[in-house]
């Protein structure tokens, strides 16, 4: 009887054993045969990532490609890091093959904005929340605040004449003020003192290491973090006993039928608000450095939105949803600026398994970075790419060539309203203010966003 149990004991682990080993065999059998891409990972733990933050990020990927082809490795901000630069490559890691690489940030990002923000996730769980961002930020719902849209830019822009402003920091604010808006609706006021002071904390630390003792950037923003899910927790309180039906992002996240946790509707609103302040504030900085670099493009747009002004005399004067659909220069000036500076250089992804890709072996839990920077400059899908030239986009773009907004099913749900945005306040700066750059014109900062020497410094002023 012992001997009897002994043996099948001894049969079910090898049965076992072999099952498992049949299982890892193709995962053995990968990296076996396959090499990592080429390229360098620097030094421990830092990696490259001082490279790419201290310099032009077109340098530094462009002597990458050079030197290694058009994939390689690298090592950023704490991660194992495999770039892409190919629109085809981009396309199989955004869209073909997209199961198989998940979206996700660098620690520091991830534990900062919320591990149930949207970024962060796959599957159904983001179906729900991608569905209930594009609810908030879908035309229909925008459109309803285009006039307190409009109210922020014109106030913004008054509160500029005849002073010397930094640009960026003034576009800043400015978007910050519209996410607020189409967060929490007119009841964005009540909150926006201390959730700006807690998120201007906050956003400092996004690209620290995350090294969590204190004194450290990562501390301090993780500290500001604890008390912004306070405030936002407060708020939600609050909009909860109201038990009114509200069309902004904070009322569809909160619908009961969707069953968020109050957690995961804290997260979100973080995410949001960071994904739709920098980046959009230096888009915007971009075009004023643009239009006044270009005074031919800077009197197209002029005249196409003083049509539209002239259009209104005698009728409403405020803009309307159909207004922003006859701005087809202002709209050809946003996107060769999305193209040219290049805001986001690249996104990240993680590969969830093993993953042969163009001959090489990306290891499970690695990150992915598709170039979107190299696509836009390549001269093989722009010719010329570095001429601010918007006239490019009257006619469309070969495919997976311009992707500002990324592709699939995590790109950009909030490209709408950024737009919408843009548009507001450049029909009101065109149409009533003339502007002069102030100081070095030529530089260039990073970190991480490409940005205009200084912020742009600008002087601004009414027209006769």
């Amino acid at each position: 009887m012992e001997s009897t149990t002994i043996f099948w004991l001894f049969s079910s682990i090898l049965f076992f054993s072999l099952l498992l080993l049949s299982l890892l065999k193709p995962i053995f059998s990968i990296r076996r045969k396959l090499p990592l891409p080429p390229g360098t990972l620097g030094w421990p733990y830092i990696g490259e990532t001082f490279q790419l933050y201290s310099q032009n990020p077109n340098v530094f990927f462009a002597s990458k490609v050079k030197r290694f082809g058009s994939i390689f490795k690298t090592h950023i901000l704490g991660c194992p890091c495999v770039m892409i630069s190919s629109p085809e490559a981009v396309k199989l890691v955004l869209v073909t093959r997209a199961h198989l690489f998940k979206p996700t940030f660098p620690a520091s990002k991830e534990r900062m904005l919320g591990k149930q923000a949207i970024f962060f996730n796959q599957g159904d769980y983001h179906i729900k929340l991608r569905k209930l961002v594009l609810r908030a930020f879908m035309p229909e719902s925008i459109r309803t605040i285009i006039p307190d849209i409009e109210s922020i830019a014109v106030g913004m822009l008054k509160s500029w004449e005849g002073q010397l402003i930094n640009t960026f920091q003034e576009m800043k604010t400015y978007t910050f003020n519209v996410a607020l808006l189409s967060i929490f609706g007119k009841d964005e006021v009540l909150y926006r003192e201390d959730l700006k002071r807690c998120y201007y904390i906050l956003e400092k630390g996004y690209n620290s290491m995350p090294i969590n003792l204190p004194g450290t950037l990562f501390h301090k923003s993780m500290k500001a973090r604890k008390e912004l899910a306070q405030i936002l927790a407060s708020v939600i309180s609050i909009r909860r006993q109201m038990k009114h039906n509200h069309r902004d992002l904070l009322g569809s996240l909160m619908g009961d039928k969707e069953g968020l946790t109050d957690e995961q509707v804290a997260d979100n609103i973080i995410g949001v608000i960071f994904a739709a302040r920098d980046t959009t504030a230096s888009v915007l900085t971009w075009i004023v450095k643009y239009l006044a670099e270009n005074p031919s493009v800077l009197q197209a747009v002029t005249e196409e939105q003083v049509a539209i002004m002239r259009e209104k005399c005698g009728g409403e004067k405020v803009l309307i949803w159909e207004d922003t659909k006859k701005m087809p220069i202002t709209s050809r000036v946003i996107q060769e600026t999305l193209r040219v500076a290049s805001i986001l250089s690249f996104t990240f992804r993680e590969a969830v398994e093993d993953v042969e890709f163009e001959g090489y072996l990306i290891p499970k839990g690695w990150k992915v970075l598709p170039l979107f920077r190299n696509i836009h400059h390549s001269p093989d899908n722009f010719p010329d790419p570095e001429k601010f030239d918007p006239s490019r986009f009257e006619v469309a773009p070969k495919p997976n060539t311009f992707i500002p907004f990324g592709s699939g099913t995590h790109s950009c749900p909030g490209n709408e309203l950024a737009k919408l945005e843009i548009l507001i306040l450049l029909h009101h700066l065109t149409t009533k203010y003339r502007w002069s750059m102030v100081g070095p014109q030529n530089g260039i900062q990073y970190g991480p966003f490409a940005l205009p020497q200084n912020g742009l410094p600008i002087r601004l002023s009414l027209k006769a």
